[in-house]
């Protein structure tokens, strides 16, 4: 059963940490009592400026209607990464440009290729929602999930409606360096258009983006979420980037007032605090490699080496599964990803983990070196 199965008609996501606060919101305290590594927002909260802004205009920003084309978060972010303003669609959260997006490129005869693990929601809207010819690129575990260039070179000589590749890859936290790509894409003959997600690739360097590759591109597609590295997944605001031309038409399909105003404000005053986010992405990354260590201390030897905020193993034991540790977890409010659906080669012993501070990581690890103990 694949994730996007669990659900019904609905993609499932992590976030089951919400059954132990609960989902009318009328017990928010218990929040410091669970452990929510299921879902990979940022350990870290939003920068200082941010929230010193938020909370002084708290009353006025949550009843006023926010700038209908969101004006000035696009001037930010044109400004910020050196765009082009005509090179910026914005958008709910990523998951609001794809579906939106998708659903006005693709029909059921559209031919897809997707990277096999990938994130979840894509699958979901090809196969479920438009119900596109969906090809996979299998990344295998005998490989490390890494991907073979070769194939994907082979694959992208061959003739798709869309490519999507998410680099960062989720969940493996497995990244292609920025000049690998471009020069793969450059030879691209086959795909009519390329989708690339970076929802984490500010984990990889921010010089690692393709936004301005993609500007220039008559293909190329760069999705960009502020929710995972600039602490704002409560808040949904994301954007897209390709050429002018392309942007053009997508404007048209766009509702006005797309992101609410407490998203604007957030979104643009985080690309302005650029010093303190380099900083907890280092932070990030000295968390994750300590955890990584933390894990083979208590037996889990096969990691998977990514560079955003979360990590993937496998629990590597025939005595149990992903699912039955996770559900033993739970039990103890540590949330974890059962990782069994979010790809066709999956076994069940696969589970990722969000990096947290470090007490809190070494919470996790007690609770899951007395949870394996168990089985033992």
């Amino acid at each position: 059963m694949g994730a996007e199965d669990k659900e019904g008609d609905s993609c499932f996501h992590g976030g089951a940490f919400f059954e132990g606060i609960g989902v009318e919101f009328n017990n928010l305290d218990e929040k410091d009592n669970i452990i929510s590594a299921d879902v990979l927002d940022a350990w870290f909260p939003p920068a200082p400026k941010i929230q010193e802004v938020i909370q002084s205009y708290l009353p006025w920003i949550i009843k006023t209607s926010p700038p209908t084309n969101s004006e000035g978060y696009i001037k930010t972010i044109s400004e910020h990464r050196t765009l082009n303003r005509e090179s910026i669609l914005p958008g709910a959260g990523s998951s609001d440009l794809i579906f939106r997006i998708f659903n006005q490129w693709l029909r059921p005869s559209s031919k897809v290729l997707i990277l096999d693990p990938t994130y979840g929601e894509y699958s979901h809207i090809l196969n479920k929602i438009i119900k596109c010819k969906v090809e996979r690129l299998e990344l295998k575990r005998e490989e490390g999930y890494n991907i073979n260039i070769d194939k994907l070179r082979e694959k992208l000589n061959q003739k798709f409606d869309l490519f999507v590749w998410v680099n960062p890859n989720s969940p493996t936290g497995l990244h292609i360096n920025k000049n690998e790509v471009e020069r793969l894409l450059l030879n691209n003959k086959g795909c009519e258009r390329i989708w690339i997600d970076e929802t984490y690739v500010e984990y990889a360097g921010r010089e690692q983006t393709l936004e301005r590759f993609a500007e220039k591109s008559n293909n190329v597609f760069v999705c960009k979420s502020m929710s995972k590295v600039y602490a704002l997944s409560g808040l949904r605001a994301a954007y897209l980037c390709a050429n002018p031309n392309n942007i053009r038409p997508l404007k048209r399909i766009t509702p006005p007032w797309v992101i609410s105003l407490p998203a604007q404000i957030a979104a643009t005053y985080a690309l302005k605090q650029e010093d303190y986010y380099i900083k907890k992405y280092q932070e990030t990354h000295e968390l994750r490699d300590k955890l990584e260590l933390q894990l083979k201390q208590i037996g889990i030897d096969e990691i998977i080496p990514g560079i955003a905020n979360f990590i993937m193993f496998h629990v590597g034991n025939d005595k149990f599964s992903a699912s039955r540790i996770v559900n033993e977890c739970k039990l103890k409010k540590l949330y974890l990803r059962d990782l069994s659906g979010m790809g066709t080669s999956f076994e069940d012993d696969a589970i990722r983990m969000a990096v947290k501070d470090l007490n809190t990581n070494n919470k996790m690890i007690a609770i899951l070196r007395e949870c394996l103990n168990k089985f033992n």
